[in-house]
This record gives structure tokens, sequence and C-alpha cells, in this order.
């Protein structure tokens, strides 16, 4: 075929023609799997921004969905719902960041029972402080497993964000602010991951990991920002923590950056086995990190606590709290509470039985860097190579004649000043001597090589 300016010319037309319609087929696929994945409000029956409970709606399209075992993908839009029921193997994705369902008020929001399999995605959800009924949660669910809640929005409930009762799953990647209660609570957990989610300005609780009688529940509760928690439903301590654990034995909570709690960062009230690792906590308002009443296992270690009443505190022998080991954390900036009557505070790390403290980093604390026991409270604890600077007293000890055996070998002390190492009387305040060259002829109390400096 002769090659001239007319052939040349009629290829290249039949190319665009070409790609023409290859980038048509393209646009239509593209525009066909948006369709599939979201369609539009009007293809579900929803309209945006009306003021019309829609759930009837929503929940005709998620059984729907359910039925055929597909999920049901949201479209972008504000939509005000009533009560929203999911069942086993419901599927709800939604937009993210662009899906908006806003509780109608008066009754359950979005609620789950004997569903196992269920998946809540890409979805805000605005309680607007409205009553929830007998749901104590935004989210509750009950009795399910393999629950998955994953980059949701919550906010403005007025009980918990999300209520969890004997479930197992995960809550991943969520942002929860405003709830009146806790932002995730867990009763009667069976294999729970609550993971890198921020949660801000809740009532009484961050995340709570609970069980009606004491027993294994194994949570794992990592990487999560946790900031602003009040305390307004009172107490001495179930109230106003960025992670409480009560009764929950084995829980894990590790890697969180916790701040400006009324109470503590990390609570385990007798829970066994507990781990509690690798935190950033700052300004809290009592003891950053506690371990206290009937518990028996505590690993503390390589925390970071500045700005704390008490840094870390393992406590309650009187009840059975006892077996810790606190290592390689940093504690310091602490402070008294000069406004309470009579439990100041202002101490880096207390332990009162079974307990290894070592390697640990405390920094101005101006009641006593270390309290080993309390009174009578005592039993077989060891403080060794640790470094206390620039605290009032620098290890405090009791010697009640009830108390048990104690070492304190191979610490440093900086700049303390009312002594290195005291004895304690029933106040927790120094007497006697300072020790740090030897014991006060007491065989159960141990004292060498730690250095005043």
């Amino acid at each position: 075929m002769t090659i001239d300016r007319r052939n040349i010319l009629s290829a290249g037309l039949a190319a665009g023609a070409t790609a023409t319609a290859v980038a048509g087929i393209a646009a239509v696929g593209v525009r066909t799997a948006e369709a599939r994945s979201y369609g539009s409000a009007g293809d579900i029956g929803l309209v945006s921004g009306s003021r019309i409970d829609q759930a009837p709606v929503l929940q005709a399209a998620l059984d729907a969905a359910t039925d055929r075992g597909a999920p049901l993908h949201l479209p972008p839009g504000h939509f005000r719902i009533g009560s929203l029921r999911l069942r086993s193997g419901a599927r709800l994705i939604g937009a993210d960041g662009l899906t908006k369902l806003e509780h109608a008020g008066a009754g359950p929001f979005i609620t789950a029972e004997d569903a196992d399999s269920i998946a809540i995605e890409g979805i805000a959800f605005d309680g607007a402080y409205a009553a929830l009924g007998d749901a104590d949660g935004l989210i509750a669910i009950a009795r399910s497993s393999a629950v998955r809640l994953n980059r949701l929005r919550i906010t403005r409930s007025p009980g918990n964000g999300i209520a969890l009762f004997a479930c197992g799953g995960s809550v991943t990647d969520c942002t929860i602010e405003n709830a009146m209660q806790a932002a995730v609570r867990s009763l009667d957990a069976t294999g729970l991951e609550i993971s890198h989610n921020d949660i801000a300005d809740c009532g009484n609780n961050g995340i709570q990991i609970w069980r009606s009688e004491a027993g294994e529940d194994g949570s794992i509760v990592v990487g999560n920002r946790i900031v602003r928690i009040r305390a307004d439903g009172g107490g001495t301590g179930q109230n106003g923590n960025g992670v409480n654990a009560f009764r929950a034995g084995a829980v894990l909570v590790s890697g969180n950056r916790i701040t400006d709690c009324a109470f503590s960062a990390v609570r385990g009230n007798a829970s066994n086995n507990i781990q509690i690792i690798g935190n950033s906590c700052s300004r809290l308002g009592e003891v950053a990190i506690y371990s206290e009443f009937g518990f028996e296992g505590a690993l503390i270690a390589n925390n970071f606590v500045d700005n704390a009443a008490t840094g870390i505190t393992v406590t309650n022998f009187n009840e059975g709290g006892r077996l810790a080991v606190i290592q390689g954390n940093v504690v310091r900036n602490l402070f008294r509470r000069e406004h309470e009557p009579v439990d100041k505070r202002g101490h880096g790390i207390t332990a009162e039985a079974d307990c290894a403290m070592t390697g640990n980093v405390i920094e101005r604390a101006p009641t006593a860097g270390i309290v080993i026991g309390w009174g009578a409270y005592m039993r077989e604890v060891v403080a060794t190579s640790n470094l206390v600077r620039d605290s009032r007293v620098g290890i405090l000890v009791s010697v009640d004649p009830s108390a048990g055996a104690c070492l304190i070998a191979s610490n440093m002390i900086s700049g303390a000043k009312l002594g290195a190492i005291r004895a304690m009387d029933g106040e927790g305040e120094p007497v006697g001597a300072d020790l740090v060259r030897g014991g006060d002829g007491n065989k159960r109390i141990s004292v060498s090589g730690n250095v005043a400096v």
C-alpha cells in the first residue's frame, strides 16, 4: 500500500476513534463500579438533608442486602434515622467522611443482638444527645462474635459511644468524641481488640474493659490516642480514666498516648495478669498507672509518665493485691494535691507486696521518689538499680514490726532534700536517720550498695 498523506490521516482518525471508544468504556466501567459501590441516595430511597426519620427505608435496604449476603454501601449525605438493627452477616459501609447518620431521637440508635460477623465501616454517627431508651451506647451490640467496627466517627452520645456485651472482634481507626459515659465500654468480652482510635472529651472513661465476675478477658488495647477524660460520675477512681480494667484478667494495654484525665491514664482494679507496656501518659489528676485491690500479677514496663499526683502504684496488699514487676519506666514532674485533706500523694512509684522494681528513673517527686509498703502491708519487695533525682525523699520504706522483708540495693539517689533512704511512719512521713549506708537494725530490711549524691 502506498503511504501518503490521506492514508496517514485515515489511520490517525481510526486510532483516535478507537482510543475514544476505549476511554468511553473505561468511564462507563468507573461509573458502574461507583454505582455498584454507592449508588445514590435515591437508589436506596434515602433523602439527604430531610428531617424525616428514614430508619424504615434504611432498615429495609439493609435487610435486603443481608439476605443476599451483600454489603449495603451508603452514599454521601446527611440522613436522620431512628432505630436501626443489624442481623448476623449485616455489613453497613459508608463513603468515608461523607456519610452521616444522625439520631432522630427517643430510643435506641444502632443495635445488634446475637448477630455474628457484622461490620460497620466509614460512617459518621451523631447521637445529638438524644435519649437512647434502654440502650447504653449509640452503637450497642450484645452476644456477637467477629464484630468489625472500623473508620467510624461517633459523637454526642448521652451514654457510651460504643457499648459491647459479650462480644469479640475489633474496634479500630475510629474517632469518638463527646460521649457522656465512656467512648468504648466492653463487658464480658470474648476476644476483643481496641486499637488506633482517637478518643476525646468523654464524661467518665475513655475505654472500659469490665467483667461481671473476675475472670480472664484477654482484651487488647493498643495504639489509641485518649485525651480529656472527666469524672462526671464522681467516685474514687471508677471514673476519670483513659483505660479502665475491672475484674478483667490478661488485658494488654500498650503503646497508647493518654493525657489530661481526671484520675488515671491506665487503671486496673482486681485485674489479674494485666500488662501495661510502653504507654505515654501526661497530665493526670491522680495516679497515672494504677494496679489496685484484689489482683495477682501486673507487668508495668517502659512507660513514660509526666505530670501526675503519683506516677505508678501497685497497692492494696490488704485486699490481696500482689505480684508485680515495675521496670524501665520514666516518671517525672509529680505534684501534691494540697486541696485534699489526707491523700495528697506526690510519689514517683509505690509498691507493697511481692514486687520487683528495677531500672526506673524518677525525677522531681515532692513527697518521695519510691515508697515501699504501707504500715504492716509490705512483703518481699526488691528495689534495685533505680535512679531517683531531685525529690523530697529518695526512698521511703515501712519499718512496721508486722511488715515483711525488703531489699534496697544499688540505687542512685541525687538531690534528696530530706534524705536518700528513710524509714516511714504510719502517716507516710520520714522518721529516724538516713539509712543509705546501712539498715536500722531491722533484719528484714537489707540496704546496701546505694549511692547518694
